[in-house]
């Protein structure tokens, strides 16, 4: 089954403009076609993410240009997404004891 995230807008890095996309993770299911297409329009919690991998090559549709990739979109629930989000936040708030550091250039042992 494909999932699609929301429209986003991104900057290209070979024109400088802007492009509308939405980022897409295929996931296993066991719905048949009847199903999925109902699915259609209905949100999932959680969101797509990149995830690195081992390099493969990829065909862009639209121009027949092949590139290499090494990272896929992969659906993650909100219960995978929150705990990276803290640990970031949690990280963000260290502070450094400066009683650590020299403070004339000499290092001193600390005892």
């Amino acid at each position: 089954m494909e999932l699609q995230g929301g429209i986003e807008m991104v900057l290209s890095k070979v024109t400088g403009n802007f492009y509308a996309t939405a980022k897409k993770a295929y996931i296993p299911s066991t719905f048949d076609e009847q199903v999925c297409t109902g699915l259609i329009g209905t949100e999932m919690p959680g969101s797509i993410i990149k995830e690195d991998c081992e390099p493969f090559e990829y065909v862009v549709k639209e121009t027949g240009e092949e590139i290499t990739l090494s990272h896929r979109w992969v659906y993650v629930t909100e219960d995978a997404v929150k705990p990276k989000q803290e640990n970031y936040r949690a990280e963000r708030n260290v502070l450094a004891n400066s009683d650590v550091f020299s403070k004339n250039g000499i290092l001193e042992s600390v005892e």
